[in-house]
């Protein structure tokens, strides 16, 4: 009888260490290959190569995907605005499909039956790994332990941990579900589920905490290119090592911290706690300059484009047609958008202020308040008069059959 090759999204967080073994007693004489892509979890991946072999995995792949995350996910995210419902800015949504691309790689290669993941039935991510690997190998087979075991707690997934004789780095005082990449940092979890409670003062380990920032402001120039960022301060960078630098300033400032109630895809409500420093920094920058770059019905349509591109990243549609052709649409509005907006940093506060594009559409002759010769004022009589034309017409058709006007 073949024996199973089962690739395992790892972590070497709580459920992706258990999973191991439990995939080696339910999956009798099955390989574990664990997989670990890197999208900038930072010194959590120091022990996870001995860690997955010893909890008793085949192999482990670390696949170093931070450069490819940023300039290929995170970059055209930010150029279309997405931010699911007003607030999140998709910090864990947007990894899941680069994690998933690699993991079906890693399945082509070791001619594997199966992917798995750590995902639970109660969240997003399960739909996002899944849909992504029906995209792009169709014919592979899902493992979803969470669906389908006895463990129903991460207390349970704790006790399990500890008689197979497996470190964790969570704790029963600190449960906290964390995912972390180079974009943002979630917390969920223990006292979050009550969205009464206040986050415990130590909660966050990115950003300080409003009381804990400087007392002065901080301003940082950030120039982009077609809509990505690509210097700070006046100094060019590489894509990772800009959000790298960006993530530290907006930290130190208390900036992009996030306490949410969102909607998941699979019909409840979550609290999470979310750090993103450089991304809330970046994204603000690039809503700025878009405003003068911009013309207003561009603007109007792009806003509209940018909840349906959220809600198909949350929703884990990232290799469809549809985000194919939003991202099209999305790179056409970013020809010019490219330019210097300065931003001011202060306890959690982040705003413009100051704008310069080469391709600006603003004109201070035009709009001046002052004495221009550029602008004929009488010229918005006739304006006003076709543009409420139709309300004069509907107005005294209303007279005409006596219904009130008001």
């Amino acid at each position: 009888m073949k024996m199973a090759k089962i690739v395992l999204a790892y972590s070497g967080g709580l459920d992706t260490s258990v999973i191991i073994p439990w995939l080696k007693e339910n999956y009798d004489g099955c390989e574990v290959i664990a997989t670990c892509v890197d999208v900038g979890q930072g010194d959590e991946l120091d022990v996870v190569y001995e860690k997955a072999l010893k909890s008793g995995a085949s192999k482990c792949y670390i696949i170093d995907a931070k450069e490819e995350f940023v300039k290929d996910y995170v970059w055209p995210m930010l150029k279309s605005g997405a931010i699911y419902e007003g607030k999140y800015l998709l910090g864990t949504s947007i990894a899941r499909p680069l994690i998933s691309k690699e993991l079906v790689k890693v399945a082509k290669k070791e001619n594997a039956d199966y992917i798995c993941h750590g995902a639970t039935g109660k969240g997003n991510d399960q739909v996002r790994f899944e849909l992504s690997v029906k995209a792009l190998s169709p014919d592979t087979k899902i493992i979803a332990p969470w669906r389908v075991w006895d463990i129903k707690s991460r207390e349970d997934a704790i006790d399990y941990a500890n008689k197979h004789g497996i470190e964790v780095p969570v704790t029963k005082k600190r449960p906290y579900s964390m995912d972390r990449n180079v974009l943002h940092l979630s917390h969920e979890g223990g006292d979050l589920e009550n969205p009464a409670n206040q986050p415990i003062d130590d909660l966050c380990l990115i950003c300080n905490n409003i009381e804990k920032a400087p007392d002065n402001p901080e301003y940082v120039t950030i120039g982009f290119e077609k809509g990505a960022p690509v210097s700070i301060n006046g100094e060019k960078l590489e894509p990772l090592q800009l959000l790298e630098k960006a993530n530290e300033i907006a930290a130190i400032n208390g900036v992009g911290i996030l306490d949410l109630v969102e909607n998941r895809l699979v019909g409840m409500k979550s609290r999470g706690v979310y750090e993103t420093p450089g991304g809330t920094l970046l994204y603000e920058a690039h809503k700025v300059l878009e405003s003068l770059v911009l013309d207003r019905n561009t603007m109007s349509f792009k806003s509209q484009v940018a909840i349906k591109y959220s809600e198909l990243l949350y929703d884990g549609m990232w290799f469809t047609p549809l985000m194919k052709a939003l991202q099209a649409f999305v790179e056409s509005t970013q020809e010019y958008c490219t330019g210097e907006v300065k931003m001011k940093l202060y306890k959690g506060n982040c705003f413009s202020v100051g704008v310069t594009s080469p391709y600006s559409l603003y004109s201070e002759e035009m709009v001046t308040f002052g004495e221009d010769n550029v602008y004929e004022q009488s010229d918005a009589e006739g304006f006003i008069n076709l543009y409420g034309l139709p309300l004069k017409m509907n107005a005294m058709m209303k007279q005409k059959n006596n219904i009130k006007l008001f």
